[in-house]
């Protein structure tokens, strides 16, 4: 402060005067009234002429009775000492109290930002985090991570990050995510979040932007995509370089990326019109690193799925798809949820059947998408669906010596009270059984004096558990009985 007064006593005329004719020069600030970025001109283009330097951008700030600028500095700037920059900036002395009211503009490159961290609520399969340069650890579910942390996952390997606004950010298997930016600035609350993507897929469920400046973007080393709020997929193949982005709501900005630094991207309040090229709801497109960035195009309606709630009680879990035009393939992704942020499992296939093998028992969501002939997966649907075990083995064998036919069976698991049925059939269809055996309590069965000729079976095993009736059926098997 002694930089700005003089010798002259505190309470003089000449003190009290000086400190009148510096609210004055500022008082044609008040009325513009609001704190925020869009107190002052934004002054900076969304792009400029090459090698043309951007006009300074401000934010306000409202004085509050008491505030000094020294606290004002201490609180919202970059550093404490900056409060000489606005003492010239807004031509204001650094008295030791100002009045409540006053307006004063903060240079936005020099605002104090502050660091926020993302929580992991969803894990499975091998995944592994790193700060900066260290090595690699397992990474679990309420975990927190900062800027400079870096992820990557293994084979059926998948972590959601949920970010201070909900957002959400799925990594999925073999896949490399660095956090670049997760900060917001002090004065504002303005969100700067950018993520590196080096390789594999990211989805992100981007809650919508409340400030003009929220910024948040996925890179790879072929594009920048940001968005204000939306849902969408970035995936980066580093054999072929190229990156896919496909939108499935809201919109998103694609622009070339840069090796220049994040300095170089485009900056926040820039709206996603401006982008090189906009891509909306239900389009993607795929862009090769150094290349122009591809143009859009529409994504494959979701295919069905043939019969999907029924009970997965086989050895493996396996869907059928319903064959979809124009697809080459299909991706079926496996979760605990509807929003598939906790996903456990994620296959391509070429064919309309996708085959998982073993999971545990449980509920489950299954969602599938078609892929087309630029390596965009379309717009998905989310099936729900039960995992049971419940195994069936069953054989019979004729009785030696006689004409009896004794069939056996066990089921798995044991320990479920398990009802049985029995048929037996001269047709393969079962149509019209012969024999129609129900509510059988044990695993053996006799049949006696049959007459010539072939014979079709199978057994059916039914349980009450929890509230819900399970029924699983043996194959339909034969044999043949002569004189």
């Amino acid at each position: 402060m002694t930089a700005f007064l003089n010798s002259a006593a505190p309470g003089s005329a000449t003190v009290q005067g000086r400190r009148a004719a510096a609210w004055l020069a500022v008082a044609c600030l008040i009325a513009t009234g609001a704190t925020g970025w869009s107190a002052f001109a934004h002054a900076q283009p969304a792009r400029g002429k090459a090698g043309a330097k951007a006009p300074p951008v401000y934010a306000s700030y409202t004085t509050r009775a008491g505030d000094t600028l020294y606290d004002i500095a201490a609180r919202y700037m970059a550093d404490p000492a900056d409060w000489a920059l606005l003492s010239r900036l807004n031509h204001v002395p650094a008295p030791r109290r100002m009045p409540a009211g006053i307006v004063l503009r903060l240079p936005a490159a020099r605002l104090r930002q502050d660091r926020d961290t993302a929580r992991v609520v969803a894990t499975s399969g091998p995944v592994e985090h790193a700060f900066g340069s260290n090595p690699y650890l397992p990474l679990k579910t309420g975990a927190t991570l900062a800027e400079g942390d870096r992820l990557r996952t293994g084979a059926n390997g998948f972590a959601t990050l949920e970010l201070p606004d909900g957002s959400h950010v799925t990594i999925a298997q073999n896949g490399e995510l660095d956090i670049e930016r997760l900060r917001h600035v002090t004065l504002t609350g303005v969100a700067d979040r950018i993520f590196e993507l080096r390789r594999g897929e990211v989805e992100s469920q981007v809650t919508h932007a409340t400030r003009r400046d929220d910024r948040f973007q996925i890179r790879s080393p072929s594009v920048v995509a940001g968005v204000r709020g939306t849902r969408f997929r970035v995936g980066y193949d580093g054999s072929t370089q190229t990156t896919a982005v496909a939108v499935l709501d809201g919109a998103v900005g694609v622009d070339p990326a840069t090796r220049r630094g994040l300095s170089a991207v485009p900056a926040p309040g820039i709206p996603l019109q401006e982008s090189e090229q906009l891509i909306e709801a239900k389009s993607g497109n795929v862009t090769r690193t150094g290349n122009a960035i591809g143009r859009p195009v529409g994504l494959l309606a979701a295919p069905a799925l043939v019969r999907p709630a029924r009970v997965q009680d086989g050895k493996s879990v396996a869907f059928d798809v319903d064959p979809a035009e124009r697809a080459v393939g299909y991706r079926l992704q496996i979760s605990h949820d509807a929003d598939q942020l906790d996903l456990v499992r994620d296959l391509r296939v070429s064919e309309p059947h996708a085959d998982f093998g073993d999971l545990p028992d449980g509920t489950y969501f299954v969602r599938v998408a078609s892929t087309d002939s630029n390596g965009l997966d379309g717009l998905p649907k989310v099936y729900a669906f039960e995992r049971r075990q419940l195994g069936l083995d069953a054989s019979a064998a004729r009785r030696a010596g006689s004409r009896d036919y004794a069939f056996r069976w066990f089921v798995s698991p044991s320990d479920v009270p398990t009802r049985f049925r029995f048929m037996l059939a001269t047709t393969a269809d079962l149509s019209h059984p012969v024999v129609d055996r129900t509510d059988l309590p044990g695993g053996e069965l006799v049949i006696s004096d049959l007459p010539p000729g072939v014979y079709y079976w199978t057994i059916v095993a039914e349980q009450f558990d929890h509230g819900r009736f399970y029924e699983k059926s043996s194959p339909v098997r034969s044999f043949t009985l002569s004189r």
